[in-house]
């Protein structure tokens, strides 16, 4: 039911756009550093191999000074020779060797020989020793150089062996003034003139190229990787979106459906091509037909008579709004309804079906019906009030005037029996107006709980000996169980016996009497009169209850009228239903009953 229905509403991941800009941020910092760090690494990476590069080329000037002095080379150019050999290597720019003053003393290009070329600071902070050092520079061609610099040591070997010669440990006769001969002879490389640097510049192009190669690809994957990252949180945020929406609408399917298809009134939707989509259990109640009967049919097929007069209203963009019509559903009887129709139209302009709302008005006419009778009742019990008021002092001194004249006469003559026919009907019209001041006057119960089963067979045994003589046998119900409910025994057993009077005088050539006790479970109780006589017309049902209302020769027509006041007035319910020629069922539905 639709008061049990637990609406939910998901709250576990529900995504914000902040959480998804938040996670982008966090992801683009994440691979700035990844790039960043990629670059210095690179960078790292050829400054450390260039340096190692230029380290080497300086070591081998270096061998190849002694090399020169262990063989006595005499050419004094050796030097600048080795230095141009080592400079013509492509990667390499320029290379040059410097006093402590910054003057070039041997340089690959001979122009610069001689040139003070070196800023006296970048030597003195190269210390006595240590390994090479590197800076980064402009050349006087607008190159970039990697320069490699440290101090000159090609004679470290040759100093140990001239101390030791002094030393007086001579090898095969040489003297050590032959060992000093070899080293002074050098020029420009002679120690005695002071420190010595060599510088190379190294070419750094194909290494910046390379760099700049890896950075455009380190980009390309920071990219792709950010790119990724991102769509990866959209696409969640997305996802759990349409989950959320998804579950919402879920939800929203399922509160609709559960509040449609349990709507009072009967709720039918078309598809455009004006198929049945929808059929709820109202409509299943109202028109008799199933939802798997229904389903697929046209509303022509519902609502034959009807149906096309209110599509050509909704044809014509018009809704149609609470008009009573009565429909035959089921083909025996007419139910009242009143149909609301209108165009289902999305926000596109686009039709997509119709919806018709029936309400069942059998209720609703039924109260009015028994409105307007209360109405009426109470106007004929008031001027049936006034009328028996005045009528019965006159009818009084009618029959004691007729009465007096009757005795008067001779039992066996005519004047005698005109009198006596005075007073019976008076007595007659004496016992109607006691019967209409009988329905005229408001109902006054004295309740008590009052055993059932007793009050039935107390009031078939005031009946027994008309039935007994119209061969019509009577069926009490067995005792089942404890059955009392608050009720005036004696107001009820009037009705009983108005009820049974009634059954017996319709069976003309015997039948059965059939009395039967219902107890529902919230303990309201049925009572059944059956009988098998002549039944009752259905344009007359409507009508029975109405006060002298009758379809007998004799009678006032006020038993039934008298019967359905007490049973309200017992807050019950009094229900006929019959089938001429085969008996009528009257219904007496009670409170609950009570211990």
């Amino acid at each position: 039911m639709v008061a049990n229905l637990s609406v939910r509403r998901y709250k576990g991941l529900q995504t914000s756009p902040w959480i998804v800009v938040g996670a982008a941020l966090i992801l683009l910092v994440i691979v700035v550093v990844f790039a960043v760090r990629n670059i210095d690494r690179e960078e790292t990476y050829m400054s450390s191999l260039l340096k190692e590069n230029g380290a080497t080329r300086i070591n081998s000037f270096e061998a190849g000074i002694r090399a020169g002095m262990r063989r006595r080379m005499r050419d004094e150019d050796h030097v600048q020779h080795l230095l141009e050999e080592i400079a013509r290597q492509s990667d390499v720019l320029y290379m040059m060797v410097v006093d402590e003053n910054g003057v070039i003393l041997a340089h690959n290009e001979t122009e610069f020989i001689g040139k003070n070329y070196i800023d006296k600071d970048v030597l003195s902070a190269i210390q006595p020793g240590a390994d090479v050092s590197w800076r980064l520079i402009d050349t006087v061609k607008d190159k970039r150089s990697f320069e490699v610099y440290r101090e000159l040591r090609p004679f470290d070997i040759l100093e140990n062996m001239r101390r030791y010669m002094e030393s007086g440990k001579t090898r095969q006769g040489r003297m050590p003034h032959m060992m000093n001969w070899e080293i002074n002879r050098l020029n420009p490389l002679d120690p005695e003139k002071g420190k010595q640097y060599v510088f190379i510049g190294l070419d750094v192009s194909p290494f910046e190229n390379a760099i700049a190669e890896d950075i455009r690809n380190t980009l390309i994957i920071s990219s792709v990787l950010l790119l990724s990252g991102f769509a990866g949180f959209v696409s969640l945020f997305w996802v759990q979106n349409y989950r959320s929406a998804r579950r919402s609408l879920q939800d929203s399917a399922a509160f609709t459906d559960e509040v449609v298809s349990n709507l009072p009134v009967g709720l039918i939707a078309t598809d455009q091509d004006g198929g049945i989509a929808f059929f709820n259990a109202a409509a299943e109640r109202i028109t008799g037909i199933s939802r798997k009967d229904a389903s697929g049919k046209e509303l022509a097929d519902i609502l034959p008579d009807h149906w096309y007069g209110f599509k050509k209203h909704l044809d014509q963009g018009r809704s149609i709004t609470e008009q009573e019509t009565a429909c035959d559903f089921s083909y025996e009887k007419e139910v009242p309804v009143s149909v609301s129709a209108a165009r289902i139209v999305t926000e596109e302009g686009r039709f997509v079906g119709n919806v018709v709302i029936l309400r069942d008005l059998r209720e609703v006419k039924r109260l009015q019906e028994e409105i307007r009778r209360k109405e009426k009742l109470a106007a004929l019990g008031g001027l049936a009030a006034g009328v028996a008021h005045e009528i019965r002092n006159p009818l009084s001194s009618i029959k004691g005037i007729a009465t007096y004249f009757g005795s008067k006469f001779s039992e066996d003559s005519g004047d005698k029996e005109t009198a006596d026919v005075m007073v019976r009907e008076v007595d007659r019209l004496n016992r109607v107006i006691s019967e209409l001041l009988e329905f005229a006057r408001p109902a006054e119960l004295k309740r008590q709980p009052t055993d059932i089963y007793d009050l039935l067979a107390h009031a078939v045994q005031l009946v027994q000996q008309d039935a007994k003589m119209k061969n019509i046998s009577i069926d009490l119900p067995e005792r089942t169980d404890d059955v009392r409910p608050v009720i005036d025994p004696d107001r009820f057993s009037q009705c009983l016996l108005n009820l049974y009077l009634n059954a017996i005088q319709a069976m003309t050539e015997g039948g059965r009497l059939s009395i039967r006790l219902i107890r529902h479970e919230d303990d309201w109780v049925d009572i059944e009169i059956s009988d098998t006589g002549k039944g009752i017309r259905a344009e007359f049902l409507h009508q029975i209850f109405d006060p002298y209302f009758t379809t007998k020769t004799t009678g006032t027509g006020l038993g039934l009228a008298i019967v359905h006041k007490i049973i309200e007035a017992h807050q019950g319910r009094i229900r006929v239903r019959s089938t001429p020629g085969k008996g009528t069922t009257f219904t007496i539905t009670l409170p609950k009953a009570a211990a």
